[in-house]
């Protein structure tokens, strides 16, 4: 969607998730959660978490014992039980590159299906990370290393020069606990100008079932992002907030949209897996090869798509 001349708004669940011209995108639970009786309390209070944040810790304490319990969230990046072939490859980028999953409708963000042209940046991105101040200081340290770590690789895979840096940073990842993100309005429109009020509403008014969101912002109507801008609940167990940096970071640079057949993959909202596998690797290094350019129709780009897959899956068709 277009929520303004300046951007193009993209949202998308990761374990719950959005993104905006913005574009957002999201993690959603994909089952119902049933708290397992054997789930670990959750870490002693802080001082400075407000009971909600002490509640929301507990309740998503019990989510991802959920998912585990049913062996999703996955880390080990596919294998023989989840094979996948150069048309399945070809397909499933199609899915996630050049489709919006959600549209503005009635000042809200729903989902909707719609094509659309290849974005990506082509410009350096600089990240910086940003704490609530109730964010555990311990966790601060886990997050930022895994943050990096997971920018040098996107780098890696992509040739897109990314770093950590606060210097003229244009993607802003912000860990918030419950009323760090209530009251997160004014910094967000700071760190994104002319951002919609549907996409303030879904960070700081952030549904429980939704667990982070990334926007990726162009100008006017080209197709090169520009800026960026992730959410993440501080509240969030490591292996939910490790899903959140893997997928959000990773849709930021153009596989917007979420597809139930891409597997292995974390861009479908099943949640087998929590950290990029082998066949998303492929994905981002497609999204990036000199042979696609930003702005292409799907109509354009297929036979160069078809042709890169063949080439990454050793030619085979």
């Amino acid at each position: 969607m277009r929520p303004g001349p300046a951007s193009r708004l993209l949202l998308v669940p990761l374990l719950l998730a959005a993104l905006a011209a913005c574009e957002p995108a999201g993690l959603v639970p994909a089952v119902p959660v049933q708290p397992p009786r054997d789930v670990a309390p959750p870490e002693p209070p802080v001082s400075d978490a407000s009971a909600a944040t002490l509640a929301a810790r507990a309740y998503y304490a019990r989510v991802e014992a959920n998912y585990l319990s049913q062996d999703l969230l996955r880390t080990d990046g596919g294998g023989a039980d989840a094979p996948f072939t150069a048309r399945d490859l070809a397909e499933n980028f199609i899915h996630v590159a050049f489709y919006d999953e959600f549209a503005e409708r009635g000042g809200r963000l729903v989902p909707q299906a719609v094509e659309n042209r290849l974005h990506r940046w082509a410009d350096p991105v600089r990240v910086n990370v940003e704490f609530g101040a109730s964010v555990p200081a311990a966790q601060r340290a886990t997050d930022r290393a895994a943050i990096a770590g997971h920018v040098a690789r996107l780098s890696r895979l992509t040739g897109l020069p990314m770093r950590m840096t606060a210097w003229r940073a244009n993607h802003t990842v912000l860990v918030l606990n419950a009323d760090e993100r209530q009251a997160a309005a004014p910094r967000i429109a700071s760190l994104a100008p002319g951002i919609g009020s549907a996409a303030i509403d879904s960070v700081t008014r952030m549904a429980p079932e939704t667990y982070c969101t990334v926007f990726s912002f162009t100008t006017g109507m080209s197709a090169v992002y520009t800026r960026a801008l992730t959410v993440i609940r501080g509240e969030l167990p490591e292996r939910l907030r490790m899903a959140c940096i893997h997928e959000e970071l990773a849709q930021s640079l153009g596989l917007v949209n979420d597809w139930p057949r891409a597997r292995p993959s974390i861009f479908n909202d099943n949640e087998e897996f929590a950290l990029l596998t082998t066949q998303d690797e492929m994905m981002l290094k497609m999204l990036y090869d000199p042979r696609l350019r930003p702005g292409m129709t799907l109509a354009e780009a297929r036979p160069i798509i078809e042709t890169m897959a063949a080439e990454l899956m050793g030619g085979e068709s």
